[in-house]
């Protein structure tokens, strides 16, 4: 969506820090051992005192509250009842929305604080998501966004995952325009002063192709490798973009 009243763009702050703040709770529950279903819970209860609801719930019926992927899933995976374990690589998804408007956000966190591979990617996918943010000012064309995406990803070795796009976002999850991790040729939209999207790097340890899981939900990389995915919702203005999701 476009702002186009204050009104507007405090009904995202609200709804932004919520997930901000969802976020952060589950982020503090991340331990070995604790399921990525107990996770969820924790969330879905955050919501509801807040009188807000899990958008992807609302709008495509997902079976759960948040999507929290780990190793080599990338996004969308469904809450379990399978315990954590130290190492793992867990990506907290979370959309919500509060009086009619939406925000969404992510990030990668490595069980038991862990070093190594996992840590490694996941603050690739933070440098990442600064580097394209540095590209969203209003007349430059969205895959100026990815091209410094995908140039930060390859400099530190490792790859993007092209099927996978952040998005404009606002009445809806997933509303125009597309916002590929990569320079994407065919792509002429322009950044304007107000719109709202999400600046969502998702990255791989390997090739960066995916396959659907059986589930029908949840995507995992090809190769098996580990992935990992850094997200907020902006709103764009004059100058620096205001990160609704990182209060």
């Amino acid at each position: 969506m476009t702002i186009h009243t204050d009104d507007e763009l405090q009904a995202l702050r609200r709804v932004g820090r919520l997930v901000a703040d969802v976020l952060r709770a589950m982020e503090e529950g991340v331990r070995p051992g604790v399921t990525t279903a107990e996770l969820d819970e924790l969330a879905g209860r955050r919501l509801a005192m807040a009188g807000a609801r899990s958008a992807p719930r609302l709008v495509y019926s997902f079976p759960g509250e948040t999507c929290i992927s780990v190793n080599d899933e990338v996004v969308h995976g469904i809450p379990k009842e399978v315990p954590l374990r130290a190492g793992d690589v867990l990506k907290l998804d979370v959309t919500a929305e509060l009086g009619g408007y939406m925000a969404d956000a992510a990030r990668t966190v490595i069980v038991g604080d862990e070093g190594g591979l996992g840590a490694r990617l996941a603050g690739c996918a933070r440098a990442a998501f600064r580097k394209g943010l540095q590209r969203a000012r209003p007349g430059n064309r969205v895959r100026e966004i990815g091209g410094a995406v995908e140039a930060e990803v390859r400099r530190r070795g490792f790859s993007v995952i092209r099927e996978l796009a952040g998005h404009g976002i606002g009445r809806t999850i997933h509303e125009e325009p597309s916002v590929p991790n990569y320079y994407a040729r065919s792509s002429r939209d322009v950044l304007e002063e107000g719109m709202v999207l999400t600046i969502e790097p998702l990255i791989s340890a390997g090739s960066g192709t995916v396959v659907l899981d059986s589930d029908g939900w949840t995507v995992r990389t090809r190769d098996r490798s580990p992935a990992a995915h850094h997200e907020h919702t902006l709103v764009i203005t004059r100058g620096r973009p205001i990160l609704l999701t990182a209060a």
